[in-house]
């Protein structure tokens, strides 16, 4: 990969068969992995249309069906935090550092938001989405030339926050539907319908 200028989008994303696992009982396999790739695609073509964006990488230990023109980082599988903290190395040595993280589970997300949590992170230097529940990390940006200790987990909203406070940042809280909404429990398949991906689901 060459020189990256401007902001990069980082997806992350699991072996497709082995994401999300709380839903292997609620949904046939064809039909959990097909729900994977659909919302993987979604966040992949938000990110893709974001103006303020100007290129998008998918973490990932496999390429799967991911379109040919979209580079990708080997997650070597020792969890998350350590995968994003290399994929942050890699991209700091190629010059990147306005970094926005996206989970590959959030049905709703578009460009737009995008581009307002990456407005929002550029008045500080970090900017948070967390999820409905205010307790977890859904996105984040982040503007530095050291590294993050990413803190993805159990109530990683507070501990993302501590670790903006540490490298000298000014934490922005962006609070948006697409954003706020990822797929994770059987519960989440019901809301999920109604925003229009009822075509992954088994009829």
């Amino acid at each position: 990969m060459t020189r990256i200028e401007g902001c990069c989008a980082l997806i992350a994303v699991k072996q497709r068969i082995a994401c999300k696992s709380r839903l292997w009982a609620a949904l046939p396999p064809a039909a959990h992995l097909a729900l994977v790739r659909s919302l993987l695609g979604g966040v992949l073509h938000a990110a893709r249309a974001a103006t303020h964006v100007r290129q998008v990488i998918v973490l990932t230990p496999e390429r799967d069906t991911l379109p040919a023109d979209v580079p990708v980082l080997a997650d070597t599988g020792a969890g998350l935090n350590p995968a994003l903290a290399d994929a942050q190395r890699a991209l700091l040595g190629l010059g990147v550092s306005e970094l926005v993280v996206l989970p590959a589970d959030l049905p709703g997300i578009t460009a737009a938001e995008i581009d307002q949590l990456v407005l929002a992170g550029r008045s500080g230097g970090f900017a948070i989405a967390p999820d409905l529940a205010g307790l977890g990390t859904n996105a984040l940006y982040v503007h530095t030339d050291r590294p993050f200790g990413f803190q993805f987990g159990t109530h990683s909203l507070r501990r993302h926050l501590l670790e903006s406070q540490r490298l000298g940042l000014r934490a922005q809280q962006v609070l948006l539907p697409g954003l706020a909404f990822d797929v994770d429990r059987p519960a989440d398949l019901e809301r999920l319908e109604g925003i229009g991906e009822a075509a992954c689901l088994p009829a």
